[in-house]
């Protein structure tokens, strides 16, 4: 049976101090408010800066925390591509307080179809937790078969929600029409949100939740009848989109001059690319300054980050 958590699922970025150690009371202060700003439910070490930079005790000590620190669902990021660790580490996530698991599809080394769902059939079973999978081929390199998919969700009773962002709201559509009371979808993409919603309804979200509001009239006006969003609320998410155009693996690098603005530092995983950084950081300025995010930030540490 399908799981609800909510309409918006907030992917949480994870604070770090100065010196690159997990900043637990920043991330509690981070949650809780998402939490009182709209988010149904969070998901955590889970994105793709997150899962390669958290070490297993890491990963644990951040979904206890959260979960002590709001009343919302915790989703805990366990997935890999070594079926072995992804076991360990989703047999652990009932334990540390999650509500949930989420776990994406093999990446790297691209098993065949019957290898991706074996390994998503093993994860199911090591844990009671609601399971949500998470289809993103162009970081993983292959994206999981329509039949693959249909079987899971018939098939594994825990297996109750679909991330999907595969920019294919047709074969979303077709896998809500023949299995659709068996899982809930949940969007992926942020440009493609609003076919989503036309399609099942749901809203789960992975962009950092600067447009909540908006997410949610355009499901009511869905609901009501009136197709497409508010061109204002529209705008607001291209702006966020434009974030993202400078494409260094396709993920948003915050310097230090930004810090102080998303509140958590983060934990650098590559040499920053000098030149054009003052230029990206005054577009990035302006861009969150047209979202109208930058007042509503919490002050989340006392430490410069």
């Amino acid at each position: 049976m399908a799981k609800h958590w909510g309409k918006v699922l907030t992917a949480m970025v994870t604070p770090f101090d100065g010196d690159g150690r997990l900043n637990l009371d920043a991330a509690r202060a981070l949650a809780r408010h998402l939490a009182d700003n709209g988010s149904d439910a969070l998901v955590l070490a889970a994105t793709t800066g997150e899962a390669p930079t958290l070490d297993d005790a890491e990963r644990f000590d951040l979904i206890r925390a959260v979960s002590d620190a709001v009343t919302i669902p915790v989703l805990a990021g366990t997935g890999s591509n070594d079926t072995r660790h992804a076991l360990a580490m989703t047999a652990r996530a009932e334990a540390a307080g999650a509500a949930g698991v989420f776990l994406v599809s093999p990446y790297y080394n691209r098993p065949p179809q019957a290898g991706i769902e074996a390994h998503f059939r093993a994860l199911a079973a090591a844990t009671r937790l609601p399971v949500m999978i998470y289809d993103v081929p162009g970081r993983t390199g292959r994206r999981i078969a329509h039949d693959v998919l249909l079987r899971l969700f018939l098939e594994v009773d825990n297996i109750v929600a679909f991330k999907d962002a595969t920019c294919d709201p047709a074969a979303a559509a077709r896998l809500v029409a023949e299995a659709g009371e068996r899982f809930e979808l949940y969007s992926g993409d942020d440009a493609l949100t609003l076919p989503l919603l036309a399609v099942a309804r749901w809203r789960g979200g992975h962009l950092h939740p600067l447009d909540r509001p908006g997410v949610r009239r355009d499901d009511r006006r869905l609901r009501a009848g009136r197709c497409g969003p508010r061109p204002r609320d529209q705008r607001r998410v291209d702006a966020v989109l434009c974030l993202f155009q400078h494409r260094r693996f396709g993920v948003l690098d915050v310097g230090e001059g930004d810090a102080a603005r998303p509140g958590p530092g983060c934990r650098r995983m590559q040499a920053p690319a000098a030149g054009d950084a003052c230029r990206r950081r005054g577009a990035r300025r302006r861009h969150m300054a047209r979202v109208g995010s930058l007042a509503r930030r919490p002050a989340l540490s006392g430490r410069r980050q």
